[in-house]
Formats: structure tokens, C-alpha cells, sequence
């Protein structure tokens, strides 16, 4: 009888360990990219002011990895697109359980972030807020978001998220511009 409860103690811290060990690696939104932009080409370039305004910058993870959370700073290329219009590649995690339509959620850079794992550091989130009201979500699937990004702490249930954007459209993720 004692083996059998021993066992029993056990299996589950097994069974959970053994299912962590051989879980498939995640799919980061980066290796999803195809041609490299200025920005994710040469990490310290940034475009002209005029072709920030004019049309969205297309980011890459890496560039949002300039945000240094601990001391506050970030690179000189991260710096410079405070409050401009980009376009970044991600999946979207809802802020309530069960929601398929909403007005804010995360962004994180690979599919599965912030569910039953520890959550990617504030530089890798960015909390979208859209405008004009609630957006159907897609939930299995990354997405384009385009929008003002912001620098700027939000206190999500997943943890605090580095950056924030005002998200003007959401599109499915394909390699066409």
C-alpha cells in the first residue's frame, strides 16, 4: 500500500515534467520575417523622419530588444521610433480567458508566450490598444499589427510590458507588404 501512495505522490511531477521535456520549441514571430528591412538589416540605422511618417517601419523583435528594462535605456534605433507608425509581426494573447473579440491585448513574438510558461521579458510584449473598437481576434495564427508604438510600462496579468501601442489595423500575417 505505501509504494502504491508513494507513486500516486509522484506521477503527476512526472507526467508534467516529462510533457514539459518533450513540448515543441516555439515558433518566434522573427523567423517568420522574409526581407530584411533597414532597421532589421543594420541594427543601429534607422530610416529618414519623412519615411517614418509617411509610411509604417516594419520592426523586427530585435529592434524592440533595444529596450533596456532594467536600467530604462534603449538603443539610438528604438529611440528614434518613439510614437512613429510601425508594423511588427507577432501573436495575439487575449487579457481575458475565453475572449475572441477585443479592444486591447498583448503582442508577444512566438505563439504560446504567457500561457502556462513564465511570460517573455517586458521588452518582447507590447500591449495593443485599437482604435475604433473591438477587433475579432486570432488566437492560432500571427498577425501584422500596425499602429503608434509607445515605450512605456503597462501592468498586464502576464507581467509588466515595455511598450504599448495605439493599433490603427490588425491583418493576418503573410510575406506581402
Amino acid at each position: 500500500m505505501k509504494p502504491l501512495r508513494r507513486f500516486l505522490t509522484f506521477a503527476p511531477l512526472v507526467v508534467v515534467a516529462l510533457a514539459w521535456s518533450i513540448r515543441p520549441a516555439p515558433l518566434p514571430a522573427s523567423a517568420l520575417a522574409t526581407a530584411p528591412t533597414s532597421l532589421e538589416s543594420a541594427p543601429g540605422s534607422v530610416p529618414a523622419p519623412s519615411a517614418v511618417l509617411d509610411s509604417s517601419v516594419t520592426l523586427s523583435w530585435g529592434v524592440l530588444a533595444g529596450l533596456d528594462y532594467r536600467r530604462g535605456g534603449m538603443s539610438p534605433a528604438l529611440a528614434q521610433l518613439r510614437g512613429a507608425r510601425v508594423r511588427i509581426p507577432g501573436f495575439v494573447v487575449p487579457l481575458d480567458d475565453f475572449q475572441d473579440e477585443a479592444k486591447e491585448f498583448l503582442l508577444v513574438p512566438y505563439f504560446g508566450a504567457c500561457v502556462h510558461t513564465p511570460p517573455p521579458p517586458p521588452n518582447q510584449m507590447v500591449f495593443v490598444r485599437m482604435s475604433g473598437g473591438s477587433k475579432k481576434l486570432t488566437l492560432f495564427a500571427p498577425v501584422w499589427i500596425e499602429g503608434r508604438l509607445r515605450v512605456a510600462n503597462f501592468d498586464s496579468p502576464y507581467g509588466v510590458v515595455g511598450f504599448q501601442m495605439t493599433a490603427e489595423r490588425i491583418t493576418p500575417y503573410s510575406t506581402d507588404r
